[in-house]
């Protein structure tokens, strides 16, 4: 797997498809292992492969051919047939959700693609909501969450799609944590540290930002939704007001280079 990450093209498919191979095998015979000889084993199940690497793994393998391959004959129906075999996995894998939908709104079938990004988001970001509105630490949910680049791109559909409820949820999250931070701050009865001060403006403005663009949407799809009008208004207001001369979409252009994983840990969500 990890070679498959470090090549492209048809030598990174190859590599995955090695690794989805011993994947399966050892599936197969944790599958076949007797009762007893389940018990003898050591604790470690948590390293041992599941059906989500399975899926995982036929993800990449889609995406090559949603990118590096795309040029390739028949490249459309094999991209779409390694998001079905990530599916059959495991059908609730937010990635192979999201890249579902990007290969239906590749193919222009936009409703159905839309149908799919939703639930794909609908798969983490309530977890994600509610670790920021509780005591739940990020660790906990993170084995939810897609990819960085996957949240990216997800975020980039949902642009194309305007959905103003995700923007709402979104504007939610950056305001749950911002407020959550600093309630812990005025529990610990500190001053607040300089990258504390950075942490809150880059939650307050993302959180702006993405409450602006819903509100907008809202306005532009004529929604009929006034308690969540209501409430963006609301947070809104004690954020600072609308960002000024906003868009409607967040920084995402083709030069955006992601943070890692690492870094995101230190960073605010962005979605």
């Amino acid at each position: 797997m990890y070679l498959g990450q470090i090549h492209t093209g048809k030598e990174a498919v190859d590599y995955y498809t090695r690794g989805i191979q011993v994947l399966l095998s050892a599936l197969e015979k944790q599958e076949t292992t007797t009762p007893a000889g389940a018990a003898a084993l050591p604790d470690e199940n948590s390293e041992l492969p599941t059906a989500k690497d399975v899926s995982v793994a036929y993800c990449s393998i889609a995406e090559i051919y949603l990118t590096d391959l795309c040029m390739e004959e028949g490249a459309a129906d094999k991209c779409r047939e390694f998001i079905e075999r990530a599916l059959q996995y495991h059908h609730d894998n937010p990635e192979a959700l999201q890249l579902m939908a990007s290969y239906l709104f590749s193919t222009e079938r936009n409703q159905e693609g839309k149908e799919y990004l939703l639930k794909s988001v609908g798969m983490w970001l309530p977890a994600q909501k509610q670790s920021a509105a509780s005591s739940t630490t990020e660790e906990d949910v993170q084995n939810d969450i897609p990819p960085y680049e996957s949240r990216i791109t997800t975020s980039k559909l949902l642009i194309e799609s305007e959905e103003y409820e995700v923007w709402y949820l979104s504007g939610w999250v950056c305001y749950l944590q911002w407020e959550k931070a600093k309630e812990q701050q005025e529990r610990e009865g500190r001053e607040v540290t300089e990258e504390e001060k950075e942490e809150w403006k880059a939650l307050t403005e993302a959180a702006r930002s993405y409450l602006t663009n819903a509100k907008k949407l809202y306005s532009k799809l004529r929604c009929d939704d006034q308690p969540m009008l209501e409430h963006v208004e609301q947070l809104l207001g004690e954020l600072g007001g609308e960002m000024e001369g906003e868009e409607g979409e967040p920084d995402l252009d083709e030069d955006y280079e992601p943070c890692s994983d690492e870094d995101e840990a230190e960073a605010p969500m962005e979605h």
